[in-house]
């Protein structure tokens, strides 16, 4: 969404950083090129107005125009200022002691909401919930049996109620909620085509109801301003919490996350890129701007990562890996790792310099599926010992998967590369073991047990990261 965006401001920046020193004209000229930036990619013209005002303002400050990096520090306010824009800090649930918690989905029809409220569920559920979801629209036909398809996908209890009152289903579905140990009930609101008072006054019958901890508005962010000016209505009338921008993926020019926080004064909670139940993430502001100004987002890349890596490696396939026992079965699972956290595509996109790569074209997404394709054509045997591929072997494999044996031979020279790295790098752990070992001589649990084998980093586990990770830590 913010390809182009961020491609301009990447460009202004390179402008600046080949000056050795920096003029009050270099200013002006690099805030009328984001400015322009900005307009072009749809941000409303009052918040583009003030952004420019208030980065012009600090960039002309003595402590930027006279340091030694002044480019350097001219990227830092514009980095700063961009994530007060998106909204500054990262929206985290926390329900308090109230059982169940509620949670209130609003918005136009169409914005996804039935979805987004499906995912929400999703996503609650590996948080350790036990969620509720409730189909009060009774408008929109089968709606109800949307959302129950989609419960049901995920093993999440659905509340119908009687399908014609939209406030007492609300209510029962809490009450359900409690007679079933269910610990946050997530209420599917029905939606229009455009806003009217009708929607508003069920909206706030509802709210009223069931007094929800959160009401999450959704838009849709392919509408661009249209999403801010939805937003500045509910804004008035039902007074929600946080934003889901839905069909993040989309090839919108991003105005409207732009512009929500600072029209609204309400924050993205949420982005959706994708239709998969773990495509709603947590938006935060610092890491959006990091990856529009192009220094990626390898935080998030970190965090998928220790989401989807199931358990610690057990000891016995650390010992097997150390003895440069890495096989073709490994390799797989690399790959079924790496489409688990988006394919390569996601993975690249989220790194300094990513974006430029794909926009380039350099990014093969087809490489996964020619690898798992040459895998798959291989015996049991071939993939536990890849030293008996001979030649006859790999153009067998060649005909089984349709692919030439050049392809071949160079999949397998990629693999015997990994295996010389991974037993590098498993030797090095090993010598930073012996180094960290107590008195007793005790050992780590695996790879990545409780003392990870590095010096200074006694004590520390995957799940301690990820907690650290999510409580925001990480970002300072």
């Amino acid at each position: 969404m913010f390809e182009n965006l961020s491609a301009k401001l990447q460009g202004v920046f390179g402008g600046l950083k080949s000056k050795g020193r920096l003029t009050e004209a270099d200013i002006d000229a690099a805030m009328k090129e984001i400015r322009m930036a900005l307009l072009e990619a749809d941000v409303n013209y009052k918040v583009v107005k003030g952004f420019v005002k208030r980065t012009k303002e600090r960039c002309l400050a003595a402590d930027v125009m006279d340091s030694l990096t002044p480019a350097q520090n001219v990227v830092k306010v514009v980095n700063d200022e961009l994530t007060a824009l998106l909204g500054g800090e990262t929206v985290r649930l926390d329900f308090g002691s109230r059982i169940p918690g509620v949670i209130m989905m609003v918005g136009l029809q169409g914005s996804g909401k039935t979805t987004a409220s499906a995912k929400l569920a999703y996503r609650l559920t590996k948080m350790g919930h036990t969620p509720l979801l409730a189909a009060c629209d009774v408008y929109r036909p089968a709606a109800a049996d949307q959302l129950q398809t989609l419960g049901d996908e995920q093993g999440v209890r659905v509340f119908r109620g009687d399908g014609a009152d939209p406030v007492a289903i609300a209510k029962g579905a809490v009450r359900d909620a409690i007679d079933n140990l269910r610990d946050v009930v997530i209420v599917d609101t029905a939606g229009r085509l455009h806003v009217d008072e009708a929607m508003m006054e069920e909206a706030v019958a509802i709210r009223d109801a069931v007094k929800p901890d959160y009401i999450f508005l959704v838009v849709d962010a392919m509408t661009g301003q249209d999403a801010v000016t939805t937003a500045a209505a509910f804004a008035e009338k039902v007074d929600f919490d946080g934003v889901i921008m839905s069909k993040m993926d989309g090839d919108a020019r991003g105005g409207g996350a732009l512009s929500i926080r600072e029209v609204t004064g309400k924050p993205i909670a949420f982005i959706s890129a994708g239709e998969k139940p773990d495509s709603l993430e947590v938006f935060h502001p610092s890491r959006m701007a990091g990856r529009i100004l192009g220094m990626g987002d390898v935080l998030s890349v970190i965090e998928k990562a220790v989401e989807v890596q199931e358990q610690q490696i057990a000891a016995e396939e650390a010992e097997r890996l150390a003895k440069a026992e890495f096989t073709f079965e490994d390799f797989y699972t690399v790959i079924g790792q790496t489409r688990k956290m988006g394919g390569l595509n996601k993975l690249v996109e989220a790194l300094p310099g990513g974006a430029k790569a794909q926009a380039e074209g350099r990014i093969d997404e087809g490489e996964l599926d020619r690898v798992e394709a040459i895998i798959n054509s291989m015996t049991p045997e071939e993939r536990q010992k890849p030293q008996v591929l001979n030649g006859s072997r790999r153009a067998r494999i060649a005909r089984g998967c349709g692919l030439s044996v050049t392809e071949v031979n160079q999949v397998i020279k990629k693999f015997n590369e990994t295996r010389k790295m991974v037993k590098k790098l498993t030797a090095k752990a090993k010598q930073a073991e012996q180094m960290t070992k107590g008195k007793k001589g005790k050992k780590r649990k695996g790879l990545f047990g409780r003392n990870m084998g590095v010096p200074g980093m006694e004590g520390v586990d995957m799940k301690a990261l990820a907690k650290m990770m999510k409580d925001g830590g990480l970002d300072k």
